[in-house]
């Protein structure tokens, strides 16, 4: 499939030569003659690479790659800035803004190939870690070959299978590597002075688990254990810690997750505080519901122990909770499996 270029330049002669070499390439190529026309084509077409040059009527290079940042859809297309020499010292900008690369005015073609596929290549080895396919996390690691802290982090993957209840890490341990769970089911959850419980999040297939005391180098403030069988992908401490400090895209996902963590973290915070048992029983079960929908089932299964953990209450207060919405038609059990019948009723209840 050929890959789709788009190049912002308001020079003609620029950038109809580089539309040309980038076709002799066999490369998709599309053009806009001043910023306002590219971010609206970017947004429109969703391009693999983007070429653009900073100084622009209407629209500059620095507010093209500022607008199509804030847009979830543009954000991660890599984008590469066209400067003339006489801009070098304006360049850190748009470097801050997070452009991906440069190319100074004049450039051999070869400069230019090389940059795109570059840039493609990287893009895709990040699009497989966001995959929630173990497939592609293999992609992950073959694409990785060529810079050594990668080729170090390919080499240092084990895979174990952890047992149903099988403890994964322990809070207070020191960690050892980054966990990535290829298939099962993993709560994560922190534990009182009582010994009690309180889950703070289920993991599946796809996701990383374990990398904040890795990136703070600090014990772990949390556990971890396996739900249901589990193969878990572990990628050694130092091979992980040299592609986060050497790499600006593997460090950046990894700030991505935290800050996506955080919110979710401060959003249950204010759950527990404000909502009723009934609706942080109900928020729970969608949450499970769309945590195992890769599965094509909306039955799952869970101790009604750990349920209560995750809640925050006590099991006798969730069993009364689950015979209530039973009895609504809400759901439906099966000892200890649960079947959401209506999602969108549970997503609406309030207290």
């Amino acid at each position: 499939m050929e890959k789709k270029i788009l190049v912002i330049d308001d020079n003609l002669h620029m950038r109809e030569n580089i539309a040309e070499i980038l076709e002799l390439a066999d490369y998709d190529v599309l053009t806009a003659v001043n910023g306002k026309e590219g971010v609206l084509k970017a947004q429109q077409t969703h391009p693999d690479v983007i070429i653009c040059d900073i100084m622009m009527p209407e629209l500059d290079g620095y507010g093209v790659l500022y607008l199509l940042s804030k847009n979830a859809e543009t954000s991660n297309i890599p984008f590469i800035f066209l400067t003339a020499k006489a801009e070098m010292n304006d360049l850190r900008k748009g470097m801050n803004l997070g452009a991906d690369d440069y190319l100074t005015k004049p450039f051999e073609e070869t400069d230019l190939l090389n940059a795109i596929e570059a840039r493609i290549k990287r893009n895709e080895v990040f699009k497989a870690i966001d995959s929630n396919s173990p497939e592609n996390l293999s992609s992950f690691f073959d694409e990785a070959k060529g810079t050594k802290a990668l080729e170090d982090l390919s080499k240092s993957q084990k895979i174990k299978v952890y047992a149903k209840k099988e403890m994964i890490y322990l809070e207070g341990n020191y960690p050892h590597a980054l966990y990535y769970i290829a298939k099962g089911k993993v709560k994560v959850f922190k534990t009182n002075e009582d010994g009690k419980e309180l889950i703070v999040g289920i993991y599946g297939e796809g996701d990383f688990i374990g990398y904040l005391p890795l990136l703070k180098d600090c014990e772990y403030q949390d556990s971890a254990m396996a739900l249901e069988e589990a193969t878990i992908n572990l990628i050694a401490k130092a091979g992980f810690n040299e592609l986060v400090n050497k790499n600006k895209d593997v460090s950046m996902k990894f700030i991505k997750m935290l800050s996506g963590n955080v919110m979710e973290v401060e959003n249950e915070l204010l759950k527990y505080a404000y909502n009723t048992v009934r609706k942080r029983v109900a928020d729970s079960l969608v949450k499970l519901s769309n945590k195992y929908k890769s599965e094509n089932t909306t039955l799952f299964s869970i101790s009604r122990e750990d349920l209560s953990n995750m809640v925050g209450t006590a099991p006798e207060s969730v069993i009364r909770v689950l015979s209530e919405f039973k009895a609504d038609k809400l759901i439906e059990t099966q000892g200890r499996k649960i079947k959401v019948l209506n999602k969108k009723e549970l997503e609406r209840i309030e207290y």
